[in-house]
């Protein structure tokens, strides 16, 4: 005798709403064993509570409805397992990620404001590689890595070489409106040719507040606060975008801890030229 399980009692029996097993049977991704013609009522059988319940299992480790359609499809048990471990691995990644955002919010409820040495030094206009767009904040990362991986390549099919650390201008807008125009650029020696998106530009001089920050950037943000009292206090910022030169960027280690970062503010003239 075929056992057909009205919606609701599939929903209890499945800890999943009504209102998610008809999500889902709009994208294929759990469909009803029979659906009446006239009034569009879901039937299910006992044989889709276990697929429910898998489906309801990969909802709360994160896993997108388009994922969780190529587990339940996968061709067999490696595949399956293999889409199953690229997912955790993603979840480790994001773990450990807001594990260090948990240490950094203690450091800064617990510890006292750490003090950061500030140093001044004009840098006068440079020829560099550059890639410049407007960027959103939250692409950060992503083209950050893109934008400099381009450099990298354009400056090794061209005839000149590089004459100092990746850096990278940071437009106010940036910052203000959580979007604004972002200049990533490698200083280098001479004119060469350059590639689709890398431009050859000049750097111009400019007077900077200086501060070190050792680590990665997920608290960078701290040393930009420290800098900004530092110049707020003396009342000798200046408009103009804020520089990031990578003297070690993790193109260079792997190893967080090592990397080194100058953030520096534009300021007025600090010492006689």
């Amino acid at each position: 005798m075929r056992v057909r399980l009205a919606i609701g009692d599939f929903s209890r029996m499945t800890h999943l709403s009504v209102k998610a097993l008809r999500h889902y049977h709009e994208l294929g991704l759990l469909v009803p064993a029979e659906v009446d013609a006239s009034s569009g009522y879901r039937w299910y059988e006992p044989g889709q509570v276990r697929i429910a319940h898998v489906i309801r299992r990969l909802r709360d480790l994160g896993m997108p409805l388009e994922q969780i359609r190529e587990v339940l499809t996968a061709p067999g048990v490696e595949a399956r397992n293999r889409l199953l471990g690229a997912h955790t691995e993603r979840m480790e990644t994001e773990l450990a990620a807001a594990q260090a955002v948990v240490a950094g919010l203690r450091s800064l409820l617990d510890d006292p404001a750490p003090a950061v040495e500030v140093t001044h030094r004009r840098v006068e206009p440079q020829l560099a590689f550059a890639i410049t767009e407007r960027v959103r904040a939250e692409d950060l990362d992503a083209w950050w890595e893109a934008a400099f991986g381009e450099l990298d390549a354009a400056l090794s099919n061209a005839d000149t070489v590089a004459t100092g650390p990746r850096a990278a201008l940071y437009s106010p807008d940036f910052f203000e409106l959580g979007e604004g125009e972002v200049v990533a650029h490698r200083p280098v020696a001479a004119p060469a040719g350059t590639g689709d998106r890398v431009r050859l530009a000049e750097i111009p001089a400019a007077e900077l507040a200086i501060a070190i920050h050792h680590g990665g950037f997920g608290d960078i943000d701290q040393t930009y606060g420290l800098l900004g009292t530092h110049v707020g206090q003396r009342e000798i910022g200046m408009p103009g975008p804020i520089r990031e030169v990578y003297v070690v960027s993790p193109f260079d280690t792997a190893d967080e801890a090592g990397l080194l970062t100058e953030v520096c503010w534009p300021v007025f003239q600090t010492r006689a030229r």
